[in-house]
């Protein structure tokens, strides 16, 4: 996707990936990443609350965004007063354990972000086609080598509807993490919105995914 697109989408609000609360998928399956404390890491996070609910349990919650209109409004809607300065390109925005990198995911490094101990993924891979999940993929094997994931995914018939959000199988979960990473699929749930039954589609389900690295 251009990265057009997401402003604009942005722009003019339609933003219908955005959840007015936290996602409950993840808060039901995050325990199961064993994961006490530490640093998260949200890649394409938008305005999502989940940063709140993770820096609520005791996280630092580290996110990246395109679009500087959702950055903004994460913090203020929320009430919070971030600092700002510039690193390699990328604006960074902090406040009470928050840290969110704005610009492209792809310009994001291992250095940049720091040390990390676990990736929640609810918005990313769906959010991207097919060539640039492979290569999402990749970068993130080289900015966060080795560490546990929980990703949330879609899956519907992509024929039924142009995405994104995109529908991404198990197949191609398999595909993208398994030579690094022991994946376990944990829930399935039916997904379909009225929105998205409007968009065409007979059936929507979300997959709930736990991935450890090798050993």
């Amino acid at each position: 996707m251009e990265p057009s697109f997401w402003h604009e989408r942005w722009k003019a609000q339609q933003i219908g990936f955005h959840q007015a609360e936290f996602n409950p998928l993840m808060v039901q399956n995050w325990p199961l990443l064993g994961l006490p404390t530490g640093r998260v890491f949200v890649p394409l996070c938008g305005k999502s609350r989940d940063l709140l609910w993770l820096r609520q349990q005791g996280y630092e919650a580290v996110g990246i965004e395109l679009s500087p209109l959702a950055v903004a409004a994460f913090f203020e809607e929320n009430g919070m007063q971030p600092t700002h300065h510039q690193a390699a390109g990328l604006a960074v925005w902090q406040a009470d354990g928050i840290t969110l990198f704005c610009g492209d995911f792809f310009a994001l490094t291992q250095a940049l972000l720091g040390h990390i101990d676990a990736v929640y993924d609810r918005a990313a891979l769906v959010a991207l086609p097919q060539d640039l999940r492979t290569r999402y993929a990749s970068a993130m094997a080289e900015i966060c080598p080795g560490l546990p994931h929980l990703i949330i995914t879609m899956e519907y018939q992509q024929s039924e509807m142009q995405g994104p959000p995109f529908s991404v199988t198990t197949v191609e979960v398999n595909r993208l993490f398994s030579k690094t990473h022991s994946i376990k699929e944990v829930v399935r749930a039916d997904a379909l919105s009225p929105p998205m039954r409007a968009r065409g589609l007979s059936q929507m389900t979300e997959v709930v995914y736990i991935l450890q690295p090798c050993s």
